[in-house]
C-alpha cells in the first residue's frame, strides 16, 4: 500500500486570469486524481528563516506519489497545468511522506 504524500505549494500570482483558469478546475480535477486541499493561505509575516516569502499556500494531501503524478501526467487536463505556470512566478512545489509521528527524522538525525 503507498502511503500519502502532501505538495506544498508557495508561489505569487503574476497572471490573475491565468490562475483562475487554472483553479477553476484544479480543485475537481484535483480530487478526481486522489488528492484533497487541506490548507489555503494568504500570507501573513516571516516569523523565522530566510525564504524569499511567496504570497499564496496551498497544501494538499495525495493519496499517494502515485496519485500526485496521475494528477501531473494525465493527458487528459495537459492543458489545465500550463495555466498554472502562466498564472503563478516563484513557484515552490515540494513533496513531503506523511509520518505519525518524528521518529522516521529523528533516527535518521544521529
Amino acid at each position: 500500500m503507498s502511503n500519502p504524500v502532501y505538495a506544498l505549494n508557495l508561489f505569487d500570482v503574476s497572471n490573475r486570469d491565468e490562475y483562475m483558469a487554472y483553479s477553476r478546475r484544479s480543485a475537481k480535477e484535483v480530487q478526481t486524481h486522489g488528492g484533497r486541499v487541506i490548507a489555503l493561505g494568504k500570507f501573513r509575516e516571516a516569523a523565522v528563516g530566510d525564504i524569499e516569502p511567496r504570497s499564496v499556500l496551498i497544501l494538499v494531501e495525495w493519496a499517494s506519489k502515485d496519485a500526485f503524478d496521475s494528477y501531473c501526467n494525465d493527458p487528459a487536463i495537459a492543458e489545465l497545468h500550463p495555466h498554472r505556470i502562466n498564472g503563478t512566478r516563484n513557484y515552490i512545489w515540494h513533496l513531503f511522506d506523511k509520518l505519525e509521528d518524528l521518529k522516521p527524522i529523528l533516527k535518521d538525525a544521529r
